[in-house]
Order: C-alpha cells, then structure tokens, then sequence
C-alpha cells in the first residue's frame, strides 16, 4: 500500500516563515494587524509548501463558511430544460467564484423538499442563500426568515408579511411587455393576443399587466382596442405550454394577428403550432417573446423578436448585494413602487453593492427586433 501523504499544518508553515502559528493564522484567515512584510513570508511558505486551510477550523475562526446556497423553487426537469436557469446559476457562479466562494444548488419539488432546504440552511452550513422561480404560495420565505439567513431574492417578491420586505433583483418586467406591445401595434396589428407565462409567479403577472396597460390605450385612440379577454391565454413559461396555449388562441381567436408570448420558450411554441395551421409570420401573425435567449430567439423559424433582459447579470447582481452583506435580515427597508415603471435607480444597478439603494433593484430591458415581428 502507498504511504498516505501527509498534509503541511499551520505549524509547517509558520516554521517555513520564521514566524509564529497566531500570525499564520491571521493571514491565512484574512486577518488584519500583520506587517506586510511577514505576511508575504507567510503566503510565499504556504505557496512553497502548498498548504491547503482546513475550512472546519477556519469556520470556527472566522464564523464564515465562504458558501452561498442556490435556491430554485422549481423540479429538477424544468431547471436543466430552461435556458433561463443556466444564464442565472452563470452570474451567479462567477460573481461567488471571483470571491471565492462555493456554490450549493438546492432543487425543490415539493412539501418534503422544503423541509429539507429549511433544515439545511438553519444548519449553519452556508454563509447566505440566493432564491429564486418562486411561486405565489411557496412556504420557502418564512422557511428561510426562520432559518435566519441572509437572503437576496431573484424577482420581485409577491409578498409581504412577518418576512419583512425582501432584498431582490429584477427585470422590468411591466415596462418590457408595454414596449414589445407597442412594437406590435406601431405595426398596424388590431388583434394582439398574449400567452401568459405562470400566473403564479410575479414575472408572468408584471408582463400581464404591461400588456394590459397599451390595450387600455387604445381607447384613447391607438388603434389596439380596448382589450379582448379572449385574447389572453394561460401558459407556463415551457414550449409544450405555448403550443398548448396557441392552439387554444387560434381555436378561440383564428382572426389574430399579433402575440406577445411571455417568454421565448413560448413563442418558440406558438411558431410551431402557427407553421402547422399553415399561418405565416410575420405575415398572418407578428410574434414577439421576452428574454432573448440565445442563440435559440436567433436560431428559431423566423428569428425572433423580443425582449431582451440580462439574466446573467441579474445572478451576477444578486451575489454581489448578498456578498456585500446588503441582505442582513430585517433591515432592508421598503421596496419600490411597481405600479409604474422602472425606478430611478434601475440604471446604475451595477454599482448596488456600493450604495445598496433600496430592497430592490430593477434592471432595464430592450426590444431586440428580428424577422418576426
């Protein structure tokens, strides 16, 4: 059998220095209080012997785990179907990557699985955690306040009660879907449907109600009607729920001839089920979705118009307010209006961490035309 090798202690390290064991630790750790000059002897000894931290004791030091918790509140077959979740977990891993940090990806499916995430974040075993696709019912916010942990939210919770008010990041959600309407009528469409995406979830109600917001305007002349309850259809953000909900539309409707799908997996199928009935686009019918997904809105029959959000930068913004120490519980303060627009401080989302300017922060987003719209 081979010898087992054996791994440099602290005490190897600090011989190799010419110091003591304490100064070790506190560079090692992150501490403040040593000369420079002892602390390069101390990093150059633990290069030259290639001492690895035991992160048990440093925990015990330094009451850090250097391990942030990733909460989908979704089944396992839908995070690794979506685009949308890999963009995010993206952001994410490189933003804790470049601190250092670890990522631990917890999947819920159900009752059992809450109690499970609950039970693990209450263990005092990560640092924070950064939750997101929650739906309107979810137990996982009290979960989490119980648990105590500091938490920044992807979108914009739909709650407010013994939690306090969250710290989240967002996309204009209302804002986008008001732009990819107003796209559609500015090109002459009279019948815009829309296919909704989760009902139960703050994204697909904000798009909702931006597409509300212009068909309210046509009563003042814009030429898009006042709204035809027919024209909405529940879907579920997935391609199998737009070909569902297209097919309902055209059955419903068959004179549309404008949709705005409230995702791109959407979209993606309402153009199949539009091919299949024989109906061209943009011709018969404008599609626009949202999220600009690529390279599938690039790569789809036709392109596909829609409205772009940076996913990638929202889980890169959310590791940051939580790395930063932003989301401590119970001090977040009060959350920004959604009944209108973006707020000021949308635009310079970028720089959150170093002026935290609310609980909240909302990302621009932009209409992206293609061919089909």
């Amino acid at each position: 059998m081979p010898e087992a090798v054996s791994r440099p202690t602290l005490e190897a390290v600090a011989a190799r220095a010419g110091v003591s064991r304490a100064t070790v630790s506190r560079v090692v750790n992150g501490g403040y209080g040593v000369r420079e000059p002892l602390a390069e002897r101390v990093r150059r000894a633990v290069a030259e012997l290639g001492y690895v931290p035991n992160q048990a004791a440093r925990s015990l030091v330094t009451k850090r785990h250097d391990a942030v918790a990733v909460v989908i509140a979704e089944p396992e077959t839908r995070v690794f179907a979506d685009p949308f979740f890999a963009l995010q977990l993206r952001g994410i891993s490189k933003e804790l990557a470049a601190h250092d940090n670890q990522l631990v990806l917890l999947l819920t499916e159900g009752r059992d699985d809450h109690a499970r995430v609950a039970r693990y974040l209450a263990g005092g075993h990560v640092d924070g955690a950064l939750v997101f696709s929650l739906h309107l019912d979810d137990p996982l916010p009290g979960l989490i306040h119980d648990a105590g942990v500091p938490t920044v939210f992807g979108g914009r919770p739909g709650w407010r009660d013994r939690t306090g008010t969250p710290v989240y990041v967002d996309s204009d959600n209302r804002g986008g879907a008001r732009t990819a309407v107003r796209h559609l009528v500015s090109l002459g469409r009279t019948r815009i449907a829309h296919l909704t995406g989760a009902l139960d979830q703050t994204s697909a109600v904000d798009r909702l109600d931006g597409y509300r917001d212009v068909m309210a305007e046509g009563a003042g002349g814009s030429g898009a009607g006042t709204g035809d309850p027919a024209l909405v259809v529940e879907s579920d953000f997935t391609p199998a729920g737009g070909e569902r909900a297209m097919r309902e539309l055209l059955d419903r409707r068959p004179d549309v001839d404008a949709v705005f799908a409230a995702n791109d997996l959407t979209a993606l199928g309402a153009l199949r089920v539009l091919r299949e009935r024989g109906l061209r686009v943009p011709e018969d019918v404008a599609v626009v979705g949202f999220d600009d997904m690529l390279p599938l809105a690039e790569q789809s029959d036709p392109p596909l118009t829609t409205v772009r959000q940076d996913i990638e930068r929202m889980g890169r913004l959310m590791a940051r307010l939580l790395l930063h120490g932003t989301a401590a519980p119970d001090d977040a303060g009060s959350a920004p209006d959604h009944a209108g627009s973006a707020p000021d401080h949308a635009g310079s989302a970028s720089d959150a961490p170093a002026d935290a300017p609310g609980p909240g922060l909302i990302l621009p987003t932009t209409l992206i035309r293609r061919a089909s719209a």
